[in-house]
């Protein structure tokens, strides 16, 4: 998880540019489904017809999953500090015509879930046994695309659907529930017919326990509820009070800082 964060940071700093504080809030996630066993994947055949297919429905996150896919070794992690340059597939946001690990262009948010049930569908429909994983930035719940596809979900009983909520509070205009209110959250969920588990997205245990519901049998879809800290790890983003770190890299010498703190935190 360090080095997936500390190159989230490295990364959007070479570019200068980039969501780094959402890449952070993410990073317990994504590192407990890339490498805890979870995800049925294999980096040597990305077109692997029954690999769990992945949406990571907040776009912006996209370093942590370019560090998570070369950690995995799917391409040189000195390749991460090509990020955003011109003719390099390692874009803003996660391109599948030009990486191939992508399963979805995303980014446009509030897309992610409709995507994912898609695919979930498509692995019923072709008697695949793999499973659709969706992480989403509680900022895009706003959108109501979400919600028709979380119905939509659970009246087919997508057990092979797992959404992710990366619950760090905050979206590009300020405190998300000040934006929207979303609460009661789970209730919202649960009311479209889902499991739900609240948890403490940066507690191992909590995040693991959550991940092994995913592969348990189920009759419906569910929903993870990851309560997070935006900025994770770096104290200077999450102290900050005004939102200024949203989609604004740390540079140089704070660069530098934030990498040391996360690595030895």
């Amino acid at each position: 998880r360090r080095q997936l964060a500390a190159w989230s940071i490295r990364m959007c700093a070479r570019a200068g540019s980039g969501h780094p504080s959402t890449c952070l809030s993410a990073s317990h996630l994504l590192t407990g489904l890339f490498f805890g066993g979870y995800l049925s994947y294999d980096v040597a055949r990305p077109d692997w017809p029954d690999r769990d297919r992945f949406i990571l429905s907040k776009g912006h996150a996209a370093p942590i999953l370019y560090a998570a896919l070369a950690e995995k070794g799917a391409f040189p992690t000195a390749d991460l500090l090509t990020l955003r340059q011109l003719g390099s597939p390692l874009e803003g946001h996660p391109n599948a015509r030009r990486l191939p690990w992508v399963e979805a262009s995303t980014g446009s948010l509030g897309q992610g879930l409709s995507i994912g049930l898609g695919m979930a569908l498509a692995a019923r429909l072709q008697g695949r046994a793999f499973r659709s994983w969706v992480l989403l930035g509680d900022g895009e719940l706003d959108e109501g695309q979400v919600w028709e596809a979380a119905m939509a979900a659970a009246k087919y009983r997508c057990a092979n659907l797992t959404a992710i909520v990366d619950r760090n509070g905050y979206q590009q205009t300020g405190p998300g529930d000040q934006v929207l209110p979303l609460e009661p959250l789970a209730d919202k969920w649960a009311a479209c017919g889902w499991e739900v588990l609240s948890i403490d997205g940066h507690d191992w245990p909590a995040v693991l326990g959550a991940l092994d519901r995913a592969l348990a049998d189920r009759r419906g879809p569910l929903a993870i509820i990851a309560r997070t800290v935006k900025g994770y790890g770096v104290r200077r983003i999450v102290e900050d009070p005004g939102n200024k770190y949203h989609g604004v890299p740390l540079l140089g010498d704070a660069a530098e800082a934030a990498v040391r703190e996360v690595l030895a935190g």
